[in-house]
């Protein structure tokens, strides 16, 4: 068993209810065996095609820079890319997310390019198990229970690698705890 701890950056705008549709920008994640232990990681930068221009708030908010999405490849390579990574065809794996965000945008943004979702079946929202067992009714973000949990945070907040070895962390703690 495989376990595939991502997180996505996607396009934001000061005003959420701005009407526009929001497209990943950033995918990283890192692979764990069944021990915990991290074998590698993935991380790529995804060319949005709907608003290709990042916002200012976005861009403050991330720090990913207009050219690092600009120079980079579209979602239907990353994917491809991302899929050949965790080997879908051979391996028996879970994507763990915290969350419904993160697999939501790969599901949208996968029906906007008419790409194939099924692999995304194999999936468990750490956020929802972890306040489950912990039993918090209140929604935590992913620094205030790495806080809670004494876990000190190494990166870049708003980065999807970053995130995602951070969340990895947590992933680690309650290995055994997880419903998989």
């Amino acid at each position: 068993m495989t376990f595939i701890i991502f997180d996505i950056e996607a396009t934001c705008w000061m005003n959420a209810n701005s009407g526009m549709v929001q497209e990943i920008i950033e995918l990283g994640a890192c692979k764990l065996d069944m021990f915990g232990d991290v074998e590698e990681t993935f991380s790529r930068f995804i060319k949005p095609v709907m608003h290709p221009d990042l916002s200012v708030y976005c861009k403050e908010l991330t720090g990913i820079r207009q050219e690092d999405v600009s120079r980079a490849k579209t979602f239907p390579i990353v994917i491809e890319d991302f899929k050949d990574w965790i080997d879908v065809d051979n391996e028996i794996f879970t994507l763990c997310a915290w969350g419904h965000f993160d697999k939501k945008m790969i599901f949208n943004d996968s029906r906007l390019h008419g790409l194939d979702t099924d692999w995304l079946q194999n999936y468990i929202n750490l956020k929802e198990q972890y306040q489950s067992f912990k039993k918090i009714r209140n929604s935590l973000g992913l620094m205030t229970v790495l806080d809670k949990e004494n876990i000190a945070f190494t990166g870049k907040h708003h980065r999807a690698t970053s995130d995602a070895l951070n969340l990895a962390k947590i992933f680690v703690r309650y290995l055994d705890d997880w419903q998989i």
